[in-house]
């Protein structure tokens, strides 16, 4: 079991280019300005506090303005920087910081936190965090739960272990009382009944704690952007659709940019290791199958092939029982770049249906 769930998350973290994640890649200023939350203090023990604000977030602002692995990667960069901070802390007291203290602030959960492709989102998230940071959580406190709450937790319990769910301590109105006997005064934000404020005096520590708000329909990306396609298909509930590509030359750039209407799809990239008919789940997987809001916010991915071949595109449906999804696609295959140049999409691969 242990040496599965390494190689599990050693190839995640191949995949997400994690070792580099902190330095390399930053989220998209949609996320930056509006996704609320923040490293704020640390517990008695020493352990980072991290603090998620849920009120005052724009679910739907936000999946309409950034993909939603873009999300995910900020969640990884999230978890990657805490690790950070317990190894520094770690060092500094002279002892084992392995864990942060989560305190979850529910106050004005309602309905729009609850929308379909939300809730889908988050759990994706709360299921990467269970393969790949099963340790990093010390404990949860959840504050100002609304009537509502037990509703929204039931829709994302089945995503969390049991003993991850030991780990949630829901607090009623002496809520204050119990972070005090946690966290050390000067270390929780006057807003959370501490002493600690911002340089300015600021009581909910914005410096520190970021709280969303509206996201303003500028960064919408389906009202800004406008792709054109080349082609469409429906795809059946239950089936899936492939696209061969013929790639002559090593080192070429596959450019693949979708939507879907109404609902996700699934996409991800194969290349034959034999010929024939050969099936997805024997060839070689090149971008693992997910599930995009390409309903939301269009996909323009760029992969880079090491090797010449034939590559399969496929989009999935196969987890939908119910909904045919029509796609609009446009895939290129481009040369390789020469050095210090941006590939040119005007010579093209071969593409041809499957």
């Amino acid at each position: 079991m242990c040496h599965s769930f390494a190689l599990q998350h050693v190839e995640f973290r191949r995949q997400m280019k994690v070792d580099t994640i902190v330095s390399d890649w930053k989220p998209p200023e949609v996320i930056e300005k509006y996704m609320a939350g923040g490293l704020c203090g640390y517990d008695r023990e020493g352990s980072p506090v991290w603090y998620d604000v849920i009120g005052p977030l724009d679910p739907k602002g936000l999946l309409l303005s950034a993909t939603k692995q873009d999300f995910l990667k900020t969640k990884i960069r999230h978890a990657e920087m805490l690790q950070r901070e317990c190894c520094w802390q770690s060092e500094k007291l002279g002892k084992s910081i392995e864990a942060i203290t989560l305190i979850y602030d529910c106050e004005g959960l309602g309905l729009k936190h609850i929308w379909k492709p939300a809730i889908e989102t988050y759990g994706e998230i709360l299921t990467m965090f269970e393969d790949n940071y099963p340790e990093a959580l010390k404990r949860v406190f959840l504050i100002k739960a609304p009537k509502m709450f037990p509703m929204a937790y039931s829709l994302i319990k089945h995503f969390l272990c049991e003993e991850t769910r030991r780990k949630i301590i829901v607090l009623g109105g002496n809520w204050q009382d119990v972070l005090l006997k946690h966290i050390d005064p000067e270390q929780l934000p006057v807003a959370y009944g501490g002493n600690l404020t911002d340089p300015d005096g600021d009581p909910r520590c914005r410096t520190m704690i970021r709280y969303g708000g509206t996201v303003p329909k500028s960064y919408y990306v389906q009202e800004s952007v406008k792709v054109q396609y080349d082609n469409s298909v429906t795809i059946s509930r239950g089936s899936i659709y492939q696209l061969e590509c013929d790639v002559a030359a090593p080192k070429s750039q596959l450019r693949c940019q979708f939507a879907s209407d109404g609902a996700d799809i699934g996409f991800g990239v194969y290349r034959r290791t034999k010929e024939g008919g050969q099936k997805v789940a024997d060839m070689l997987q090149v971008l693992p199958s997910e599930r995009y809001n390409a309903h939301l916010v269009p996909e323009d991915s760029w992969l880079s092939l090491p090797e010449a071949g034939v590559y399969v595109l496929c989009f999935d449906n196969s987890y939908s029982i119910l909904q045919s999804k029509k796609v609009s696609y446009k895939v290129e295959v481009l040369p390789p770049p020469l050095d210090g140049q941006t590939p040119s999409p005007t010579s093209r691969g071969t593409v041809r249906l499957q």
